[in-house]
C-alpha cells in the first residue's frame, strides 16, 4: 500500500518514518514538509498513492485546506496533537485521527484499519491481493492469484500454490470465510478451488494445472449447480 507523509514538524516526520519502515505492507513513497508540494504530488499520481498521514496543523495550509483542495481521493489518517480537529476531520471521512505523541502500536492499529480498507476496496480478482499463512514461527505472505486449491485433510487444511504447499490447522469453513467467495469457490465437501485457474471442467470434475502436473479435483453433487451458475455469470460480464 503506497503512502505518503505530510508534516512540517521534522520529529514527527522522522518517529513515522521510522514506524511506516517497520510494517510490511507500507510503502512510504514520500515524505514532505509543505503540503503544497504533496498537494502537487499527490495530483500527479493519481491513483498510485493509497494512504495520506496528514498533520492537520501547517502554516502553509492547514490539513482541513489540503482535504478540500486534493482532487485525488486516497485515505487519509490525520495526524494532530489536539482533538478539537476530529469532529471537522472526520467530515472527510477520514480512515483514522491520531494525537501526538503517538506510540506505535496506536500508529500499527491505523495503518492495519487503511490496509484492510484498502483490501476491501481491490477487485477480488486482482492477483496481488493477499493473505498470510502461518508456516512454522512466521508468517508468509500468499498471492491470491499464486493460490490453485485448497484441500481437507482431517483437522488441517492444505493451501496449494504455485510454488509450495501449506498445510494449517484450520477448518474449511474457517478457511473459506477468509477468501473473496466470487473468486474461491468450494466445489466439494474437501475442496475449495481458485475459479480463475481452472482449465477443464468435464462431466463432475476439475482441471487444474500445477507445477505437479495436472490435478483432477471432483465436484460434489451438491455444489455442481451453484458452481456452473457462477461461472456462467462471470463468463457473461
Amino acid at each position: 500500500m503506497n503512502c505518503i507523509l505530510v508534516d512540517d514538524d521534522e520529529m514527527s516526520r522522522r518517529l513515522i518514518e521510522d514506524y511506516a519502515s517497520r510494517v510490511d505492507f507500507i510503502n512510504l513513497v514520500r515524505s514532505f514538509s509543505n503540503p503544497i508540494e504533496a498537494l502537487s504530488f499527490l495530483q500527479n499520481q493519481n491513483d498510485d498513492v493509497h494512504l495520506v498521514f496528514l498533520d492537520i496543523e501547517m502554516p502553509e495550509m492547514s490539513g482541513i485546506d489540503f482535504l478540500e483542495s486534493s482532487s485525488a481521493k486516497p485515505q487519509v489518517v490525520i495526524i494532530s496533537s489536539k482533538e478539537k480537529y476530529a469532529l471537522k476531520a472526520f467530515d472527510y471521512s477520514v480512515t483514522d485521527y491520531l494525537l501526538k505523541p503517538i506510540t506505535f502500536p496506536r500508529f500499527f492499529k491505523a495503518a492495519s484499519r487503511a490496509y484492510e480498507r484498502y483490501n476491501q476496496l481491490r477487485s477480488p480478482f486482482d492477483d496481488d491481493r493477499e493473505i498470510f499463512i502461518k508456516k512454522n514461527n512466521s508468517l508468509v505472505r500468499v498471492r491470491y492469484g499464486d493460490i490453485l486449491w485448497i484441500e481437507a485433510m482431517e483437522n488441517y487444511v492444505i493451501i496449494v500454490t504455485s510454488h509450495e504447499r501449506f498445510t494449517i490447522h484450520l477448518t474449511m469453513k474457517s478457511i473459506e470465510n477468509q477468501l473473496p467467495s466470487v473468486r474461491f469457490k468450494r466445489v466439494h465437501r474437501s475442496f475449495i478451488v481458485n475459479v480463475g485457474k481452472i482449465e477443464t471442467i468435464e462431466d463432475n470434475v476439475i482441471s487444474i494445472r500445477s507445477n505437479e502436473g495436472r490435478k483432477t479435483i471432483p465436484i460434489g453433487k451438491s455444489y455442481r449447480e451453484s458452481l456452473i451458475n457462477e461461472l456462467n455469470l462471470i463468463a457473461n460480464k
